[in-house]
């Protein structure tokens, strides 16, 4: 039984080594693929972004100016345009208020 039992511990053993000696050679060709595309090794942590979207741009602003309520019909580009600014800017203004400093700009998708 003994016999049996030593005889499986040195497979275990060889098996293990095996797995090791895969993981260094994997290590080794992602290194080289690396270098060869020149990449990097170390990278950086993602930047976070955070993205605003107003759901009804055209009934905001039927609901808060009366110059809404006449364009948004007409006009719905435009007004969607001035509704994002607007709102750019009350954020803005918020913030400044809490000493927040931003970036805020308009991305069209």
């Amino acid at each position: 039984m003994s016999v049996f039992l030593i005889i499986i511990s040195l497979f275990l053993l060889a098996f293990s080594a095996l797995l090791v000696w895969q993981v260094l050679e994997q290590r080794k060709m992602i290194k080289q693929m690396l270098e060869s595309e020149d990449v990097s090794d170390t990278h950086q942590d993602p930047e976070l972004v955070l993205t605003l979207r107003v759901r009804d741009p055209i009934a905001l602003a039927k609901r808060e100016s009366r110059t809404g309520r006449v364009l948004a019909d007409r006009l719905p580009v435009m007004t969607r345009k001035m509704v994002y600014q607007e709102v750019m800017k009350e954020l803005e203004r918020e913030l400044d208020e809490r000493d927040i400093e931003v970036d805020m700009h308009i991305e069209y998708r």
